[in-house]
């Protein structure tokens, strides 16, 4: 894989004797995979410069395909659009990215800048095949080799960050997001005090960047600068480097720098960076990207992250989003009234509730999409009243965002199951974006199955099996023809649940030799020690909008008995679906586990050992 840096300015382009040697064009970076698949971050005003090298590269080379993954539409990371002129020449075929949010879409949006009290070409003028793609969180494949995660960022408009991984490389590009803890910004914070985030914004962030060869990310401001900028959208850099040792990030690529900030200025930057990972103790690599500078990473094994399914492509409306109501709890009525203008601004139905055993009424009642709750509406320490909320049927899924004017109290997040915290006052715009983020989450209503907390000892007693991608053998292929007989269903499987993916090991009935782990039902059933039984798909939030059930394979029934290796981990199970509901009894239920026990027992014997 190669990677160059073609625009790492943020906000405005700044060319001038002050920023010669880090440049002043806006976000662009270049990557090459060894298959020659090209992707391009972002289309500020960077994006000129490449489209001439890859027409110069044409003349000999002939049409080029190319893949644009544009972080959000602000004007410095797609004003280099209409300059690429690749997208001029006919023959020339261009995929482009970015985050949907309600009805408009991305060609539209690109459009808007090209209109004619704008720009004298407008858009369909352009000569290339273009396809436009919308996306929401999730993961998608590019070419046959590049796998993607796109993650919402905290910014003033929705923004994705990617996550890339090819040729056993993980790059993460993530600009413009600013941390969601206040105080974690804020110049004052001892090192290593962020290191273990507790807002779970930041904790999601963290997970996101983890372990990646190279993270290219905003820091556009310093400590010392924040206090004036909260609300503005960038990170700083001690945020972002804490953050980055924390996660083991290899190498950190300072980005989207600061239009003010000199190329002297810059290496007091990256000089101060460094000084900070190494108080920490750490050997990551830090540099401030430069316009020019291209990284070659060497091949390496393809990697086994958890990276999600091909979920993020918006296959659906995103305006039938806003049909579900936003449930404002709140007891400041100028903060209602803030928040209600905001979701009313994106089109959004609410309901409102000025005390707390009102909004328990609404949640329970009218099943909302979303919910925002003022701290100060629960007058104790608030666990009683979030236990009874998500107490009700469907309601362990319900977003709910807290409102508070100061960070969370350590642990109060997690113990009160709160989604998300947002620190007041804040900006229309941010209350705008926060409500566009959830709403799109919460139309996906399937949930992935967290990790079991033995994790580390599950995957090593599975591989000690030596089962995963082995041929089909008919000791277990009896097993499952007997599950599909004795429940009458059209498939019945044996099933490993590796760590990015569920795989068969047998199989009766029309379905893939493996499936994402994120999609997995089996996921879900390993962590427990009983057979995890869903009668309907269709009505269980974890499930609902689940590809397994959306898609070919239709999923509406699941029952699965947890099985297995010799050292007691649950390594994956034995499970029968079927295409409609039905009920599972307590004589299925011991059936199921009878012969899961028989897989159990063919675990624990090698094949040479049979008669």
């Amino acid at each position: 894989m190669r990677l160059r840096f073609w625009g790492t300015r943020g906000s405005i382009p700044s060319p001038g004797p002050d920023t010669v040697r880090y440049g002043g064009n806006t976000s662009c970076v270049e990557l090459r995979t060894a298959g020659d698949t090209l992707l391009v971050l972002d289309a500020g005003t960077g994006l000129r410069g490449l489209g001439d090298a890859l027409t110069n590269e044409a003349e000999s080379a002939g049409p080029r395909r190319g893949h644009m993954l544009i972080s959000h539409t602000h004007w410095d990371h797609i004003q280099g659009f209409p300059f690429f002129a690749p997208i001029f020449k006919p023959g020339n075929e261009w995929n482009v990215y970015a985050p949907h949010g309600f009805g408009i879409s991305l060609r539209d949006t690109l459009a808007g800048q090209m209109q004619y009290a704008y720009f004298p070409v407008s858009l369909d003028a352009l000569g290339a095949n273009i396809q436009y793609h919308d996306l929401v969180e999730g993961g998608f494949s590019i070419a046959e080799d590049v796998r993607v995660a796109a993650r919402y960022l905290n910014h003033p408009a929705l923004t994705l960050g990617y996550r890339i991984e090819a040729d056993g490389v993980t790059v993460v590009y993530s600009t413009d997001h600013e941390c969601h803890s206040r105080s974690a910004g804020l110049l004052g914070k001892p090192l290593g005090s962020i290191l273990r985030p507790d807002h779970p914004g930041d904790r999601r962030h963290h997970d996101f960047i983890a372990g990646a060869d190279l993270l290219i990310h905003d820091t556009q401001y310093t400590a010392d600068e924040y206090p004036t900028r909260v609300g503005w959208g960038h990170s700083t850099m001690e945020y972002v480097v804490d953050l980055a040792v924390s996660a083991g990030v290899k190498r950190l690529a300072l980005f989207h720098h600061d239009p003010a900030r000199s190329d002297d200025a810059l290496d007091a930057l990256v000089g101060a960076a460094r000084q900070r990972v190494a108080d920490a103790g750490s050997a990551m690599e830090v540099f401030a990207a430069a316009e020019g500078k291209e990284i070659v990473f060497p091949d390496a094994p393809a990697k086994t992250t958890k990276l999600p399914g091909d979920d993020a492509l918006a296959a659906y409306d995103t305006q039938a989003v806003t049909v579900n109501p936003v449930l404002i709890a709140c007891a400041d009525a100028d903060l209602a009234a803030r928040l209600r203008a905001a979701a009313e601004a994106e089109g959004l139905v609410v309901l409102a509730a000025g005390d707390a055993a009102t909004a328990l009424e609404l949640a329970h009642n009218a099943r909302p999409a979303l919910m925002m709750i003022e701290r100060q509406l629960v007058t104790d320490d608030g666990l009683a009243f979030y236990r009874a909320l998500r107490a009700g049927p469907h309601m362990t899924q319900l977003p709910v965002i807290m409102l508070a004017p100061e960070d969370a109290p350590p642990g109060f997040v997690q113990a009160a199951g709160i989604t998300d915290w947002l620190v007041t006052p804040a900006s229309q715009e941010y209350l705008r974006t926060k409500l566009r983020a959830w709403m799109l989450r919460a139309h996906a209503r399937w949930q992935r199955a967290p990790l079991p907390v033995d994790e580390q000892k599950r995957l090593r007693a599975l591989r000690a099996l030596s089962l995963l991608d082995t041929p089909a053998e008919e000791r277990f292929d009896r097993i499952t023809r007997l599950a599909a007989s004795r429940f009458d269903v059209p498939i019945a499987a044996i099933t490993l649940v590796d760590a990015d993916r569920q795989w068969f090991k047998s199989r009766v009935g029309d379905i893939l030799a493996q499936t994402p782990r994120d999609q997995a039902f089996c996921a879900h059933a390993i962590l427990g020690d009983r057979a995890l039984v869903v009668g309907d798909a269709l009505g269980d939030d974890r499930f609902a909008d689940n590809p397994l059930v959306t898609a070919k394979m239709r999923v509406r029934f699941y029952a699965g008995q947890p099985i297995s290796a010799p050292d007691g981990s649950y390594v994956g199970t034995l499970c029968v679906m079927d295409h409609r509901p039905r009920d599972f009894g307590a004589a299925d239920l011991r059936a199921l586990l009878d012969l899961a026990a028989l897989v159990e027992r063919e675990l624990r014997t090698t094949p040479t050992q049979l008669p």
